[in-house]
């Protein structure tokens, strides 16, 4: 079991409430998880599987974000259950004891640079590559996607035209009582390797957000309550983990197209975080999106030069079942990128709306890419900040961000050319050379070097130094 220490945090007068206007560098906690500031690496998809490199491959991915100074760094989603579930090639699995064993050299690399570090615990249920990777499923074809219920009319209807492949096996009640398990199981497997929070994928059309959406559960039985589910991961984890710090994403089905329904409105969402701030989840991150898979959450330019790129072509004709259907997948992404253009701070909003109705943190993501904006939402939007693709092109992003001027920016330019070729197997970097030049400039003029005052040093930190986010609005 790995033991965290960080840096520690300044002392914080405990009348001065983060509600009033912290700074990025203000001290934060979750759950008893002190945090060194409230900018964090958002989860992101790493691809590193499980093979003998995963590891390595991992610690390469994110451990530059926490030597640049991120107070926290959230792993991307990892799955509970295997075979299946994997929404994307090369996602890991966290079912097998030792493998997440191994993954205390991990955590060992984050604490050493004084941050903590978030698992994403996943299952992508409908949204599994068997729904729509026809790679998987001809080499897979007797693999079932985990259901909430049978799938609704537009997926059938889907199914029936080819665009995708649905053999649901419809969870029964006593097998989401066992699909819970296998959540706290990773959870405290998890926890004994040296993670200090465990983060629900509740979101983006994964089972946990199958199972709190209208579209998707059609139940009759205790399950058919679309929060119901996300409490019992709670009580689960609290079962297996005691105290662990415990974080969700909770989804709003706002930007779904018209004529697809019905969906979890925003006020729903809302009377959700109110019930699991109720029922012991530490920390919430609201987010937007739609019930089918488009570029609603990541929003931005269609990534042409990633659909042209030779190099993927044969990974994607494997994905999307030969050429014909590789081009109607490109002309499908055009026409999302038409309907989803890039917002800044898209989840604002709605983080807004949660924050005014519960105790825990609200953390903030989607579309925020200047220390300006971040400065605008602190205090008011939310308690924390995340960034996700802007890591793809600069890994050690938070040295620019912090202490900052409010005109820093991110060199991102929301082309999504790094996000494509995932479907294909291939690691989330970024592929845009405009954006690598500027990220090349940058690192070359000294822009990612932290100052030697703000290297951490190793001591037990104080958790009643931490200023906590729990006296509401």
């Amino acid at each position: 079991m790995s033991t965290h220490t960080a840096e520690p945090v300044k002392p914080v007068d405990a009348q001065q409430s983060s509600r009033m206007a912290p700074s990025l560098e203000t001290p934060v906690d979750i759950g008893g998880c002190a945090l060194r500031n409230r900018l964090y690496r958002a989860p992101l998809l790493e691809c590193a599987g499980n093979g003998p490199a995963a590891v390595d491959t991992l610690i390469a991915d994110l451990e530059p974000a926490a030597a640049a100074g991120a107070g926290l760094v959230c792993q991307g989603a990892t799955i509970v259950r295997g075979p299946g579930g994997c929404a994307a090639p090369n996602m890991t699995y966290v079912d097998d004891p030792a493998f997440v064993d191994e993954l205390s050299r991990l955590t060992d690399a984050i604490h050493a640079h004084g941050a903590a570090i978030a698992i994403q615990l996943e299952h992508g249920g409908l949204r599994s590559l068997e729904t729509w990777h026809r790679g998987s499923r001809r080499d897979h074809p007797d693999r079932q996607q985990l259901a909430v219920s049978r799938p609704p009319w537009p997926l059938r209807l889907a199914d029936r035209l080819g665009l995708l492949s649905y053999d649901p096996h419809v969870l029964s009640t006593d097998e989401v009582y066992e699909l819970a398990a296998d959540f706290g199981r990773s959870a405290k497997w998890a926890t004994d390797a040296g993670y200090d929070i465990v983060h629900i994928a509740g979101a983006n059309m994964g089972i946990v957000h199958q199972f709190c959406s209208p579209f998707y559960n059609r139940r009759d039985d205790e399950f058919g309550d679309g929060g119901r589910f996300l409490e019992l991961l709670a009580a689960e984890i609290r079962q297996r983990c005691g105290d662990v710090p415990l974080m969700t994403k909770v989804p709003a089905d706002s930007a779904t197209p018209r004529g697809i329904g019905p969906r979890l409105t925003e006020a729903d969402t809302v009377a959700l975080c109110e019930r699991l701030d109720a029922a012991g989840f530490d920390a919430i991150v609201p987010v937007t999106g739609s019930v089918i898979w488009d570029m609603s959450i990541i929003k931005g330019a269609f990534p042409g030069r990633a659909w042209r790129d030779e190099r993927f072509t044969a990974g994607y004709d494997a994905a999307f079942g030969g050429p014909l259907r590789r081009r109607l997948a490109a002309a499908a992404t055009w026409l999302d990128s038409r309907l989803y253009e890039f917002e800044p701070a898209w989840n604002s909003g709605l983080c807004r709306r949660v924050r005014e109705r519960v105790d825990v943190p609200v953390l903030a993501e989607g579309g925020i890419r200047t220390r300006g904006q971040i400065d605008e939402l602190l205090g008011s939007d939310c308690d924390l900040v995340g960034l996700g693709r802007p890591f793809y092109a600069e890994p050690r992003l938070p040295a620019r961000l912090l202490e900052a001027d409010p005109e820093v920016a991110v060199v991102c330019e929301n082309c999504n050319n790094c996000t494509v070729p995932q479907a294909a197997g291939e690691p989330g970097v970024c592929r845009t050379p405009a954006v690598l030049a500027k990220a090349g400039r940058l690192r070359k003029a000294g822009a990612y070097d932290r100052p030697a005052s703000a290297e951490p040093r190793i001591d037990s930190v104080d958790e009643s130094t931490a200023e906590s986010v729990d006296d509401g609005v």
